[in-house]
């Protein structure tokens, strides 16, 4: 690779947490893509905040599908959740692409996180990974109105319907974590960590980065 090609790989990594793998003795040009922090929507987050832009993301996917000489794509995920929509979104195009995917939940992968990892053709999760699955969470102004319950019960049946047809997990016994009141003393929901989140058929595997490569290699 050429000096244009190595400031090109340090840009990419540094704005976008995408980089390409092709220095493996299998020779197979992967696609890295890291989903950190808050899944950012149509509204930008704080300056502070670690996002990941799904502005930034889906033409990457885009671009990856259209490019034939890349073979297979590894997501990491270390996310607290952020835009649903968006979320979706990049989870929908995951799902889409022709090429094998393989995701690994690292620190964690709440809430729409939950259907970004399973997204893939293959997950796994740390030992010490965790996954909080939760009801949907609006910000803002609601109106209390029987519309707006409807509403909100709509867009979890999305996440609810995505998240089984992509996993090992039933729509019932999610939606029965999601509403769990015994675990979280403040809020609904359920945490899962490692193999609790294999165990219920959410992720296929616990393990870390060498057996998530291990996988894409084999499946490419």
């Amino acid at each position: 690779m050429g000096q244009e090609g190595l400031e090109q790989k340090d840009q990419e990594l540094e704005e976008l947490g995408q980089v390409t793998l092709e220095e493996n003795q299998n020779k197979h040009k992967i696609h890295l893509l890291s989903i950190i922090g808050e899944v950012e929507g149509h509204e930008n987050a704080s300056g502070a905040s670690k996002t990941t832009k799904y502005d930034h993301v889906l033409p990457k996917l885009a671009e990856i599908e259209d490019d034939k000489t890349v073979q297979g794509l590894l997501v990491l995920l270390n996310t607290s959740g952020g835009d649903v929509d968006a979320g979706l979104a990049i989870a929908e195009m995951i799902a889409s692409l022709s090429i094998p995917s393989v995701s690994l939940v690292l620190g964690g992968s709440h809430s729409i996180g939950v259907p970004l990892a399973v997204a893939s053709d293959y997950s796994f999760i740390v030992p010490t990974g965790t996954m909080m699955i939760h009801p949907v969470r609006m910000s803002g102004m609601v109106i209390g109105t029987s519309q707006t319950y409807d509403y909100f019960n709509m867009i979890q049946d999305r996440i609810l319907t995505f998240v089984e047809k992509h996993s090992n997990i039933s729509y019932n016994q999610l939606k029965s974590l999601m509403h769990n009141t015994k675990m979280l003393t403040k809020d609904l929901g359920t945490v899962l960590v490692g193999e609790q989140a294999v165990k219920e058929g959410l992720i296929d595997a616990v393990g870390g980065i060498r057996e998530a490569l291990e996988k894409l290699h084999q499946m490419i």
